[in-house]
């Protein structure tokens, strides 16, 4: 057994996700994650929500509500809508407990003893009406770069450079269209060009990533600037300085402490576990390896600044240094990152309301077919679009009456003609049986060695050729035809269901919820595939503070199936089966798109009128 450690890209708590980030960061790492389950590999999986920086400030003064209150609401919603989708996350946390606070402060101090921070002074936008600061990627202008309009102050999507505010050329503000004024104030800086040799030769030794990860993240360092981890701000984690410690306006800022996440979620996961050492085993075993799952646009954040955080904490930079007590911490083994989904040909953005909302789509479509909607055509290696016309047939052409229809139908004839798994007479062994049960058997390696190498649409692929090959076994043998041979009909059957049983193992890591239904619909009893659940937890440090977590059982034997043939067992009762997978009416495309229409043009309205309001207050001013 080995372990592994899946890192989960953190979803930032100031609204609802929607499928475009679920399918950059949320299907593909549970799939990986319970296929080296099923393997029999320890996986520990981690996230949370990202609850820190102006951005939240920014939304819950909008409210008139704290930004601890607007973090708690968004933190409940994205976890349930995350373990709706059946997520299996080990935990699923947060960044306002009082555990990441002392492990990001713990970090901050090494790497500032180590020498890779230092105090700089900086610009920083001030909105001229309020005086407080105004958040990085709510200030937009043109591309100092490539020119391209609309790039943020973090960061221009175009050309995928990162930026500073002060760097845009017209830059305007995106709360209210004011121009920012810029201050120079005093901040600590992460010395990234300190760091940038070691971290370009450790990526250099990762080529076999995915290749527009590699190419994206060796162009990083093309240019490498320090790069400010605190901010004007009363709002993040207190920066652990004498002088500054106690300051009510300044704080790490959020894309600093965010990333650490992975590792002060190990922590709390360890510590709840009962063994709070037990964390070390994913994070100082050099042999452990650690993926990291996300979208395209956090890429810089894991191959260039967590890396330079990591090489910082161990002393590995330029200068030397050495690792405190959090010992030697691993590097990436890979960054996993998908490309962009757009939706009916639009960018996904919550703000212009091109969204689809994971509790919406949940709320009216099947689990699965989302998941495998997202698994067969999502963003792996190139921009996908999500459209409902697609999203139907899909489901309609794949699921439903190719897999789930083959199901029944095994299951079905089973139970009308003997009620119970068949034995397989090796005397009416035909060459037909025998190939199709090969393959399957050899589809466990084809269909496990792309997932191992992160080619899930490819994986997929493969276990529904399996499905079909099924499908066409049932339709050369006829066994509805075998009327005066129980034995040759009851070893087509027991084939047909050992190679059904294999391709619902094939098919578990994609559609856990169905792969249960698989299971006992061919007389399976207990757990096939584990789901996630939502506990209610209280700080380990602050017993004021109760917050939900995604945790979940996932031990092979128990709950967890092997990624291997388990020969189906004679006698075994099947009754008759109740669908699986339902077909969508046609017509639900239609619907879809004029709900999107109309939910759009009010969005439009809407913001009209907040855009109308903040003019006529300027002007009152």
């Amino acid at each position: 057994m080995s372990h592994i450690m899946v890192n989960v890209a953190w979803p930032y708590a100031n609204g609802p996700r929607h499928i475009g980030h679920v399918a950059g960061f949320g299907v593909p790492s549970d799939v990986y994650a319970r296929y080296e389950r099923m393997k029999g590999n320890d996986v520990l999986m981690v996230s949370g929500t990202d609850e820190h920086g102006t951005p939240i400030l920014v939304e819950a003064d909008k409210e008139g509500i704290s930004p601890q209150e607007l973090a708690n609401r968004y933190n409940r919603v994205i976890a349930n809508d995350l373990c709706n989708l059946g997520l299996s996350y080990d935990l699923f946390t947060r960044t306002t407990t009082k555990n990441h606070e002392r492990v990001v402060q713990e970090m901050f101090r090494q790497c500032l003893e180590n020498g890779y921070i230092y105090k700089g002074t900086q610009k920083v936008a001030i909105s001229p009406s309020t005086g407080r600061t105004l958040p990085d990627r709510y200030i937009e202008g043109e591309c100092p770069i490539c020119h391209a309009p609309g790039a943020r102050g973090d960061q221009c999507d175009n050309c995928g450079n990162e930026l500073d505010p002060d760097e845009l050329i017209n830059p305007v503000s995106k709360i209210n269209g004011e121009t920012p004024i810029f201050e120079e104030t005093e901040h600590f800086f992460l010395d990234l060009p300190a760091l940038a040799a070691a971290n370009e030769a450790w990526l250099r030794t990762h080529e076999d990533w995915r290749t527009n990860v590699m190419n994206f993240s060796l162009g990083l360092f093309k240019e490498v600037k320090p790069r400010a981890i605190t901010r004007d701000i009363d709002w993040g984690i207190p920066i652990p300085v004498p002088g500054w410690i106690d300051s009510p306006n300044k704080r790490l800022y959020v894309w600093f402490d965010a990333v650490i996440g992975y590792l002060s979620a190990s922590i709390e996961w360890a510590r709840r576990s009962g063994d709070p050492e037990a964390w070390r085993a994913w994070w100082n075993d050099p042999k452990t390896p650690g993926y990291y799952f996300m979208g395209k646009d956090n890429i810089t954040f894991h191959s260039q600044i967590w890396p330079s955080e990591i090489l910082a904490y161990n002393g590995q930079g330029s200068k030397g240094g050495e690792h405190g007590e959090l010992g030697e911490l691993n590097l990436p083994e890979q960054v996993v990152a998908s490309e962009f989904m757009t939706m009916e040909g639009k960018k996904f953005s919550s703000s212009r309301g091109i969204v689809i909302y994971v509790k919406d789509i949940l709320a009216n479509y099947p689990v699965d077919a989302v998941r495998y909607y997202i698994s067969v055509a999502g963003p792996e290696s190139s921009d996908a679009d999500f459209t409902w016309s697609e999203f139907v047939r899909h489901n309609n052409e794949e699921l439903a009456a190719s897999w789930g229809n083959l199901v029944n139908r095994v299951a079905n004839l089973i139970h009308k003609n003997f009620g119970e798994i068949p034995p397989m007479v090796e005397s009416e062994m035909t060459d037909q049986d025998r190939e199709l049960l090969a393959e399957a058997e050899r589809a466990f390696d084809e269909v496990g060695d792309l997932i191992e190498n992160h080619h899930q649409k490819n994986a997929l692929n493969t276990a529904m050729r399996l499905v079909g090959d099924i499908n066409k076994y049932i339709s050369a043998t006829e066994p509805w035809k075998i009327k005066d041979n129980p034995e040759r009909l009851g070893t087509v059957l027991h084939v047909a269901a050992q190679a059904v049983s294999d391709a619902n193992h094939l098919l578990a890591p994609f559609l856990p919820h169905s792969a249960q239904k698989v299971w006992e619909a061919l007389g399976g009893t207990g757990t096939f595939s584990p789901l996630p659940r939502i506990e209610e937890v209280t700080d380990l440090d602050d017993p004021s503070f109760r917050y939900p977590v995604i945790t979940g059982d996932y031990e092979l034997g128990k709950t967890v199936h092997p990624w291997r043939r388990e020969d189906i067992v004679v006698g075994t009762p099947v009754a008759k089966p109740t669908p699986i997978f339902a077909k969508i009416p046609p017509e639900k495309v239609q619907e879809e798109l004029d709900r999107f229409d109309e939910q759009l043009a009010a969005r439009k309205q809407a913001e009209a009128d907040r855009l109308a309001a903040e003019k006529a207050k300027l002007q009152e001013k």
